[in-house]
């Protein structure tokens, strides 16, 4: 039997976000039929490649549809019409749940408004359950929504930023009311525990988010070179600063070295001031915005992937980078241990540690043969324990109510 379900994001789809749009494509290709709303327009400049594009255009706008004053009163009046006693009680709920401050109140109600026309369009589509990614002012709407619509819901918990402000978006109440709650590592489950009543704890699924291995490592260079890569927000969080003290050090030693950096954000145009304050201009490169067959393809000529985050949940760019046999150097914080092996997979250096980091860079340049045995590592714990085409059977199964309560992972 087809069950018939909608996903709620901030922004659907969006380059730093394919994860989520593999895990749909992988729903339907299990049958699922999949319903794809966005609280925000993905702006153009985060939309890469015609497949984005295409789900840009199937994607259901929210923000787009509530401005629309006959649209929003005909939906909450329906709503109100339809039970009068679910309408106030979820009214109720959104200002229970407001976070502290008249500003934050206000946003409050809007996100109430909104709910109301989301649950109006997944009623006209016969939708069963909601699903969200991210439990913040998102995940606000979509439980909002469901109470309205009458129908369950649950959500994706990534973390760190969300554990930051649990109280604000009253995690707690969230995972109270939610059918399930998706855990992206253990780590993210024991916050999730720290943030909810003991009573909801069979309500956590550990399920990672996860890559194709099959799209990775096929035509992998044999040749050794001095070639990093870092792919993410371009954004003090990631720890760009830090690399960049870092690599200017690896110079000393090895001048040919390149840095290869993919992505894009708020503070690109700080980052290359400070590449060009270093005199790195000549061995740093930024690239912007890439397509996944694009990241794919830079990740075969590289010899070393570094993600130097302050904060992460379980990054999928360092499942992408160990997919492609390359060897990978990252932080030892939040559910990044629980990918990387260290010494094996790659390094792990302390966050925000110059000296650590470009000590393990220099290692890896010293040696191509070990170089080669950590790639071959990383690519078999992708293929075990992050292939998205494993991870999201195991999500289809507890959305379809095949998977006991309190089960962390399916049985190989």
């Amino acid at each position: 039997m087809t069950k018939k379900i909608a996903y709620l994001t901030g922004e659907y789809p969006k380059a730093s976000h394919t994860f989520i749009q593999r895990e749909i494509a992988e729903l339907r290709k299990l049958g699922m039929e999949v319903l794809t709303c966005s609280v925000r327009r993905t702006a153009p400049e985060h939309l890469v490649g015609d497949i984005q594009r295409q789900e840009f255009d199937k994607t259901y706008h929210l923000l787009q549809a509530a401005r629309s004053p006959l649209r929003l009163v005909r939906s909450h009046f329906k709503l109100l019409r339809q039970s009068p006693k679910r309408y106030f009680s979820t009214l109720c709920l959104a200002w229970k749940t407001r976070p502290p401050g008249n500003i934050a109140a206000l946003y409050q109600l809007f996100y109430f408004a909104e709910a109301g026309v989301l649950a109006r369009h997944l009623q006209d589509n016969s939708i069963s359950h909601l699903h969200n990614h991210f439990g913040d002012s998102s995940g606000s709407v979509t439980m909002l929504a469901a109470a309205l619509a009458d129908i369950p819901f649950s959500y994706t918990m990534h973390g760190p930023t969300l554990f930051l402000e649990a109280k604000r978006w009253r995690i707690d109440e969230k995972t109270a009311r939610a059918k399930f709650v998706i855990c992206i590592s253990h780590f993210c489950r024991s916050q999730a525990m720290l943030f909810s009543d003991e009573a909801h704890w069979d309500k956590f699924h550990i399920v990672h988010c996860g890559v194709l291995p099959d799209n990775y490592g096929r035509t992998r260079k044999t040749t050794p070179g001095k070639n990093f890569l870092f792919v993410g927000r371009l954004a003090a969080v990631k720890g760009l600063p830090i690399l960049f003290e870092a690599f200017l050090d690896v110079l000393k030693q090895h001048p040919d070295a390149i840095l290869t950096l993919i992505g894009d954000g708020p503070d690109r145009v700080k980052l290359q001031q400070q590449v060009k304050q270093l005199g790195l201009e000549q061995s740093v490169l930024f690239t912007g915005y890439q397509t996944e067959q694009e990241v794919a393809a830079h990740l075969e000529q590289t010899d070393a992937f570094v993600l130097p985050s302050f904060a992460e949940g379980v990054p999928v760019v360092l499942m992408e980078a160990m997919a492609s046999k390359v060897p990978v150097i990252a932080t030892r914080i939040a559910g990044i241990q629980e990918l990387v092996t260290d010494g094996h997979s790659g390094h792990m250096v302390p966050p925000g540690d110059i000296r650590a980091l470009s000590g393990k860079m220099c290692d890896l340049l010293k040696d191509p043969k070990h170089r080669d045995q950590m790639g071959a590592f990383g690519r078999r714990t992708v293929v075990a324990d992050f292939d998205i085409a494993k991870e999201t059977r195991w999500l289809f199964d507890i959305l379809m109510e095949k998977a006991p309560a309190g089960q962390l992972r399916p049985k190989e």
